[in-house]
């Protein structure tokens, strides 16, 4: 396939190009791991209206898979996702570098003091992940040097944590996130949703039936009664395994009891169905 956008595999050639912009003040970075869809799209669409200059990077970051199988599954649709981006823009700069470019010496990430975001939740589940995390987008900011940087509340979790990284590595960018997009019945678009069956993506509505729910039990209950409810729901289902459900301080990620007046609380969630991971959260106030 022919685009009129630049696909760029180089850090040097995307400074190069980053170089030769006018507005330089304003820049927008929209990092993906590829396989892109309507919640990529909605993040580049969000850039593209606040930023004369925009970057979409596509980059299967190995540093934040836990599980050697889910990297190796993870899809790769380079051609897909660039004419995703073109039918929004054709003035995206794409930025597809391979593994060598960005870890030229050793694919290990480092580690960072997140002062307690990444060890709970996912941070629990998946060892070393949030490093990784880390790691890919420190090396994306200072390479692109964006004004803006966006991220999906999907992953409400890490988008803290990004913030986190900004403040103690003293980036100078504004972190953007941006809502959860759903597919039609209400299951959070994510790339994994292609490795469900027909039947069972269906069905995975359930998931965000189940958060809303919560919430609105969430307005008349504790976070320990809300939580139980939700554990009895998923038993009751036999395609669903319940890894964790949380309800904690928006703020420090802190799993809460009781609430608090005036504290924000959001409710998350993790479950596996026909051996795919899917993750999901909800605001609550």
């Amino acid at each position: 396939m022919n685009f009129s956008m630049p696909v760029i595999k180089t850090k040097t050639k995307l400074t190069e190009e980053l170089n030769k912009l006018s507005h330089k003040q304003d820049l927008g970075l929209v990092p993906t791991m590829g396989a892109l869809h309507q919640g990529h799209a909605s993040l580049i669409e969000k850039a593209v209206q606040q930023n004369p200059n925009v970057v979409v990077s596509i980059f299967v970051n190995p540093t934040q898979f836990n599980n050697k199988e889910d990297l190796d599954k993870y899809p790769k649709t380079l051609d897909s996702d660039i004419e995703l981006i073109s039918s929004i823009s054709d003035k995206i700069i794409v930025f597809a570098p391979n593994v060598d470019e960005i870890y030229p010496d050793t694919v290990i990430p480092k580690n960072f003091d997140f002062e307690g975001l990444d060890k709970v939740m996912e941070g629990e589940f998946r060892d070393d992940h949030f490093n990784g995390v880390g790691t890919i987008v420190e090396e994306l900011l200072n390479i692109v040097k964006p004004t803006r940087a966006y991220f999906g509340e999907k992953d409400f979790q890490q988008l803290r944590i990004i913030q986190k990284l900004t403040e103690i590595q003293n980036i100078p960018v504004e972190i953007i996130g941006c809502e959860i997009v759903r597919e039609e019945h209400g299951l959070a678009m994510s790339s994994r949703n292609e490795r469900l069956s027909k039947n069972i993506r269906q069905k995975a509505a359930f998931i965000y039936t189940t958060l809303k729910t919560a919430k609105v039990k969430f307005g008349m209950e504790n976070a320990i009664a809300v939580k139980e409810w939700v554990i009895k729901e998923f038993k009751k289902v036999d395609d669903f395994e319940l890894e964790y459900f949380d309800i904690t301080d928006v703020e420090t990620l802190t799993p809460v009891q009781n609430k608090i007046k005036n504290v924000k609380y959001r409710a998350f969630i993790a479950v596996y169905v026909e051996d795919v991971r899917l993750i999901d959260n909800i605001a609550l106030n």
